[in-house]
């Protein structure tokens, strides 16, 4: 498969990183139109939102035929491990029409916590040490709790918006929260197993790869910050703030992270006939130097992606061809050296419940960063919150500190009624 030299793009989604998706798409010299299904009131700006929701596939392929779309790119999880690569691999219409994302089977690497420690397990993919319990056989999942030392790391199988990780000091306490997930449905359906995990202490990171199934092209690494709170304090979240390049990151650590985990990954993925044509990302840390796998995703990540885009200076759609054409190894991507942060604002009671519709003004005033919208929708022509995580404030800069004064210097600007933010954003890497 090839693409057009004039192309026009259908991206699914309506966060963050899809609003950092449609920015760079813009860009592109070979965009032709760009349709975002459903979008934000920040992806507006570099296309045209229509109403359609990532997981309708139906409605998507009719679109996709109506509007002589030469290219999907699916940003968010959950139309991957629906299928919806499958989906337009078993149509006549839409075979032809190349998608930006792994087939359901391979998807299973992030749909299936179990299906992915168990990949790793086969691949040599350094990890950590696990146990998946079911209801057949949680009394066995309690005593291999009981092996391991405080803290203890609960992972729902399946997908569970990211709420799905409990990591629990007290041993009794992770016990009950066994039972909870699987007897309970905690989680619904996507706890009806769980992957037990010894701790890991250190340093996490994001690293993403663009891969055609046989080649991968390694992008820039990010950190990103969980905590709602300065200080890696309170409940955790889906991100609040992201940096690129990391540090710490160098080309020894690097080296290691591609021949150890990248490598067997993308080599396993061919080995084992998955179908896939996307971005991995390698949730690692840094143990003592020795890089580990947390998680694969099987797309980008938010606000990592706000960070690492905002650094790409080739053409996106060069990637995208060489990804769907099998020929990503004759592909030349090339990153700023410059430093990328980028600071979450979020809503009022975020990561819990938080209220909807508050009135964002102050947009139109930043000057020298990108606002990616994310939790944002547009009511009579104004633009309103409508999720947890409302915007991401990115700057481009030479260094961390002068990232941060960019960002921190802008913020003030953006004002909605109970806006929350990280100050500590990049501190730790200074």
């Amino acid at each position: 498969m090839r693409i057009p030299d004039k192309v026009n793009v259908l991206l699914l989604g309506n966060g963050g990183r899809e609003c950092a998706f449609a920015y760079a798409i813009s860009k592109s010299t070979r965009l032709n139109k760009l349709f975002i299904a459903p979008g934000n009131a920040g992806t507006a700006k570099y296309g045209e939102n229509v109403n359609i929701s990532p997981v309708d596939f139906p409605f998507i392929g009719q679109f996709v035929c109506s509007n002589n779309i030469n290219l999907v790119v699916v940003g968010p999880e959950d139309p991957l491990v629906k299928g919806i690569v499958d989906f337009f691999a078993e149509d006549d219409n839409l075979k032809c029409v190349p998608i930006i994302g792994p087939s359901k089977a391979a998807a299973a690497l992030e749909g299936s916590k179990d299906f992915a420690k168990e990949f790793m397990i086969r691949n040599n993919v350094p990890t950590a040490k696990y146990f998946t319990v079911s209801e057949n056989n949680i009394e066995e999942g309690k005593r291999f709790l009981s092996t391991l030392n405080a803290p203890f790391v609960l992972k729902a199988d399946g997908l569970a918006a990211g709420k799905g990780v409990l990591i629990i000091n007290d041993l009794q306490e992770a016990i009950t929260e066994l039972e909870n997930m699987i007897i309970g449905k905690k989680f619904g359906t996507s706890s009806a197993k769980v992957v037990i995990e010894e701790f890991l202490s250190g340093i996490e990171l994001s690293v993403f790869v663009a891969t055609d199934g046989l080649h991968y092209k390694i992008l820039a690494p990010a950190k990103d910050y969980k905590r709602i709170n300065d200080a890696d304090q309170g409940p955790n979240t889906g991100g609040m703030g992201s940096v690129s390049p990391v540090p710490f990151a160098d080309k020894v650590f690097m080296d290691k992270v591609e021949n150890t985990i990248i490598k067997p990954t993308v080599e396993g993925i061919a080995k084992e006939n998955l179908d896939y044509k996307g971005f991995i990302f390698f949730g690692l840390i840094n143990c003592a130097g020795e890089p580990k796998v947390i998680e694969y995703n099987v797309r980008m990540g938010d606000p990592e992606t706000q960070s690492v885009l905002a650094r790409l200076d080739s053409d996106i759609m060069d990637l995208f061809e060489g990804i769907v054409s099998k020929k990503l190894d004759k592909v030349n991507v090339v990153f700023s050296e410059n430093t990328a942060l980028t600071v979450v604002l979020a809503s009022e009671g975020y990561p819990g419940s938080y209220p909807k519709g508050r009135v964002i003004t102050g947009l139109d005033e930043t000057e020298n960063v990108i606002v990616y919208h994310s939790g944002t929708k547009l009511d009579k022509g104004v633009v309103v919150t409508s999720g947890g995580r409302v915007l991401a404030v990115t700057a481009l800069a030479n260094d961390i500190d002068s990232a941060r004064a960019e960002v921190y210097g802008q913020i003030d600007k953006i004002k909605f009624e109970g806006v929350q933010f990280r100050h500590d954003i990049g501190l730790d890497l200074k």
